[in-house]
């Protein structure tokens, strides 16, 4: 248990590298099959090299709503002693006139604490590029020679670190993570919005904590609860808490909830009389695997806000394939997180 409780401490003492920023950066309903996404010492926990894809399709049946793809791959360096996990993610987002495009490197330093081998503590770091455009064909201003507008498409390219810290035992996980550290460059009262730069439309700093358990409710029925805290620091603080029920290691069904949190006293939320964010979706969650090497994911999230009448919900749909396992018996647990 004391390693236990050093790993807590451990994570929330990186909550302190967190810095004021803006705008808000993607969200994947399905990250808690996946969870490099969000953290970086992520990479290798499965112990066997894992890739997926993903897409995600936003408040659908509205004209420039967001859309985004996601490829990725991670394992373990050493099979002997697996200390050492990496891995590599891109992403492609697009919303209405404006795209990112993102590409990272991630390292993961796993800490073994018992002989056993059945929990670790990992310190991650993931380093990467951001391309940010702006189509200015895709706008419709209302003084057409707006200096503002740009006469065209114009993108910028912005470097970032990611930094991350994730325990695991065979019963619960935690971690906290920090993203888009170098990105956070304009203070949120002072954008560069010109025909020149896309500088506004870079992510900020935002700081993540995740964690969940794993109890058993009878022989080869699992309850699995997570819960995710997206903190933006002059945005919404986002809450996710979902369950999901697992039979056999191989069907995952489950429900979420997602809505906004006032974690910290900001003046907009008394300000906001409409308050959209507010009691943002529930969210409905499936995964099978297919064969033993393949998975297949698929959620949906329905809005109960004000805007639930402007759109059809957000499709997302994932395909995981592991490869490099040498034999099955090697795995102490199935990995459930």
């Amino acid at each position: 248990m004391k390693y236990g409780k050093y790993a807590v401490i451990t994570i929330i003492s990186l909550l302190g590298l967190t810095k004021v920023s803006a705008q808000q950066s993607i969200q994947f309903t399905q990250y808690i099959f996946n969870s490099m996404s969000v953290n970086p010492a992520y990479a290798g926990y499965k112990e066997e090299w894992f890739a997926q894809v993903g897409l995600r399709s936003q408040w659908t049946g509205w004209e420039g709503a967001p859309k985004t793809g996601t490829v990725s791959i991670d394992g373990v360096l050493d099979a002997q002693s697996k200390r050492h996990g990496v891995g590599l993610n891109v992403t492609s987002d697009k919303l209405g006139a404006q795209s990112a495009t993102a590409i990272y490197a991630n390292y993961a330093f796993r800490l073994q604490l018992d002989d056993e081998d059945t929990q670790r503590l990992s310190l991650g770091i993931a380093g990467g590029v951001t391309q940010y455009s702006l189509d200015g064909n895709k706008l419709d201003p209302n003084d057409y020679n707006d200096q503002v507008i740009p006469r065209g498409k114009i993108s910028d390219w912005a470097p970032d670190i990611r930094l991350g810290v994730y325990y695991y035992n065979p019963r619960w996980y935690a971690g906290v993570s920090v993203q888009d550290l170098f990105n956070g460059t304009n203070s949120g009262s002072d954008y560069r919005f010109n025909s020149t730069t896309s500088e506004n439309l870079y992510r900020t700093v935002s700081g993540y904590f995740i964690a969940g358990a794993l109890f058993e409710l009878d022989r080869g029925v699992h309850l699995r609860p997570s819960i995710l805290v997206k903190e933006d620091f002059k945005g919404p603080t986002s809450l996710d808490v979902n369950a999901m029920f697992v039979f056999n290691s191989k069907f995952w069904i489950g429900a979420g909830y997602r809505t906004r949190a006032k974690i910290f006293n900001r003046t907009y939320q008394d300000k906001s009389i409409d308050k959209l964010s507010a009691t943002n979706a529930i969210t409905g969650i499936a995964q099978f695997y297919a064969t033993e090497k393949l998975r297949i994911g698929y959620s949906y999230d329905m809005m109960i806000n004000r805007m639930s009448g402007l759109q059809n919900g957000s499709h997302e749909i994932t395909l995981g394939l592991t490869f490099g396992r040498k034999a099955a018996s090697q795995y102490l647990s199935p990995r459930f997180f």
